[in-house]
């Protein structure tokens, strides 16, 4: 993905200004900052989420594999389809494991009859880590699990329809720290297959999981880099600040 110069406007208020940033495929980019910084809101622009919010309007471009997103004609359920997004608490659909996983392929003609949508079932869980915990209660409710699994069975949702990119906000921000380390340990498993951006408040956690880091302070980009770079040799003033606890 590659953005140019998207400023992101909730009615009046200004909440993200002139950012400028390429999502490459072989790497995990981690977006940090404060609380209300605007990492969140541009991670939402990345597959049109704030579409939703009826105030927000976004500028510049934004282009997947060199199509603007936002153009009018485009399909935004197509787009999500192609952009997952793993929320920050998890959401599973009130359906078994096995509907959770079935359901987006079903609605996008992505199974040809019930042999392949099995497949696609259990290569989805076993990406996400999940199949051998679930393999013999795909019938059970997808709520019935806890926590850890609950954000694994919707990152396997997530790759059941062959994105390219996935969004994570704050993906651990719900869970204990053993889940928290099957999350990250996915994470990186799927490296390379997908561009994978991650919103995370947690520093260590940026520097555990990705190669890019992007700071965002007070709806701009501060500073975008290798993650070694960005946590060790910052070329901003207000990254060092921020990595050092002056303030945040």
């Amino acid at each position: 993905m590659r953005a140019r110069d998207v400023s992101v406007f909730y009615g009046p208020k200004q909440a993200i200004d002139s950012v400028s940033i390429d999502i490459e495929t072989d790497h995990v980019t981690a977006f940090i900052g404060p609380s209300g910084c605007g990492k969140s809101t541009f991670l939402r622009t990345l597959n049109r989420m704030n579409d939703t919010i009826a105030s927000a309007r976004v500028e510049g471009t934004i282009e997947l594999d060199g199509d603007d997103i936002y153009r009018s004609g485009m399909d935004v359920v197509q787009l999500r389809a192609r952009v997952g997004m793993v929320f920050q608490r998890p959401n599973p659909f009130p359906k078994t494991i096995y509907e959770n996983i079935a359901y987006g392929p079903k609605i996008h003609g992505l199974a040809d009859g019930k042999d392949h949508l099995d497949q696609i079932v259990e290569k989805s869980l076993r990406r996400a880590g999940l199949w051998e915990e679930v393999k013999d209660r795909l019938s059970d409710s997808g709520t019935a699990l806890s926590g850890g699994q609950q954000q694994r069975l919707c990152i396997a949702r997530a790759i059941a329809v062959e994105p390219e990119v996935i969004l994570m906000d704050e993906p651990c921000s719900a869970l204990d720290p053993i889940a928290t380390a099957k999350i990250e340990e996915l994470i990186d498993e799927l490296r390379g297959r997908y561009a994978i951006v991650i919103v995370t408040h947690s520093m260590q956690q940026a520097a555990r999981v990705s190669q890019r880091t992007a700071f965002f302070h007070l709806g701009k980009m501060v500073e975008y880099g290798e993650t070694s770079d960005i946590f060790t040799n910052p070329r901003e003033e207000r990254t060092k600040d921020y990595i050092t606890g002056r303030y945040g």
